[in-house]
């Protein structure tokens, strides 16, 4: 190796290494940036989306240049990138500054490969290419693409908390469409915090539709079922959970959500102790066993039954009780 060609390599290896010291610098200030909040410094996982998307079938889309900025997560190093591919360790910066010398080169390096879901992009293999071409301000990149398919669009800023919602006001603008659930019940407010839950209703009417024709001639319509459903089982379920202020011993759950568990608790309960079983009951066993102990709503309830036995007292004293108080 010539003098020339030594001293080259080391100037190489030097703008590499400052490359690495400026991308780690970004990472710990985001990191910094982000501490109160830090879903929003982290790449969304591929597993975590492919889990609150459940993607139909997957679509070979060949080679393509994919903007950066569009490349949101991976399959399996998001833990080891910020949100937009600043290095989090040390140990990421052999192979990093490896293949950002061979970008100072012009050297050519193999085209990444991603997934597309939802018009973002998820690195199966070039983490570190994706990490060293956005901090060099590079906007596009070669990629082999393969689609998954979803109806719900992902933004670069979601976080999977973010998706989780968007996926569930889908779902929830599908059930309304679909039942006419609004206009029959004047309800807006049929609210979970969980995917998949206005399947278990549509499971839930059609159940309620399948007794309720057992007793009739005629078939009843579902619109009817649903109608029935609501006033008969879904409104007096909700009600208890309302009055009794279970939803404070469940944070962050709305009363629908806990009106899915609470109705599955009750059909355990009613094999156990009889069809009879009221359903007042299996929702105050579900809230004891399985909610916050001693929580808010705990706490409120023995204030409420103190504050009715005082008064009651009052109006069930005797004259002479009265007299002597």
């Amino acid at each position: 190796m010539s003098l020339q060609d030594y001293h080259t390599k080391l100037r190489y290896q030097h703008q590499a290494t400052q490359d690495f010291n400026r991308a780690r610098n970004k990472a710990v200030l985001s990191r910094i940036q982000h501490f109160m909040n830090t879903d929003k410094d982290m790449l969304l996982s591929l597993s975590d989306v492919r889990e609150i998307l459940k993607p139909r079938n997957e679509v070979y889309r060949g080679m393509q240049a994919v903007s950066i900025s569009r490349i949101v997560g991976s399959e399996g190093r998001y833990r080891d990138f910020t949100k937009y591919f600043f290095p989090k360790s040390e140990f990421l910066r052999v192979r990093w500054e490896r293949i950002d010398k061979a970008k100072i080169q012009d050297i050519p390096l193999p085209a990444i490969q991603l997934y597309e879901i939802g018009g973002a992009y998820f690195v199966r293999d070039g983490n570190h290419r994706v990490s060293v071409a956005r901090s060099m301000g590079i906007e596009d990149i070669d990629a082999e693409v393969t689609s998954l398919s979803t109806e719900i669009e992902i933004d670069s800023t979601m976080t999977v908390d973010d998706l989780r919602h968007a996926v569930i006001e889908y779902e929830k603008k599908i059930f309304y469409e679909k039942t006419l659930f609004g206009t029959l019940t004047r309800d807006k407010d049929l609210n979970f915090t969980q995917p998949g839950r206005y399947d278990i209703i549509y499971n839930h009417i059609l159940v309620h539709k399948y007794y309720l024709n057992e007793s009739t001639d005629e078939e009843l319509s579902f619109q009817n079922a649903l109608v029935s459903w609501y006033s008969k089982v879904y409104q007096p379920i909700i009600q208890i959970i309302n009055e009794d202020m279970l939803c404070l011993n469940f944070p962050g759950r709305s009363p629908s959500d806990l009106y899915v568990w609470i109705v599955q608790h009750w059909d355990n309960l009613k094999k156990k102790n009889g069809l009879s079983y009221p359903a007042s009951s299996a929702a105050r066993d579900f809230s004891v066993k399985y909610g916050k102990k001693e929580g808010l709503g705990y706490h409120l309830r023995l204030l409420k039954e103190r504050i009715i036995r005082f008064f009651s007292s009052l109006f069930t004293r005797t004259p002479d009780q009265k007299r002597n108080r």
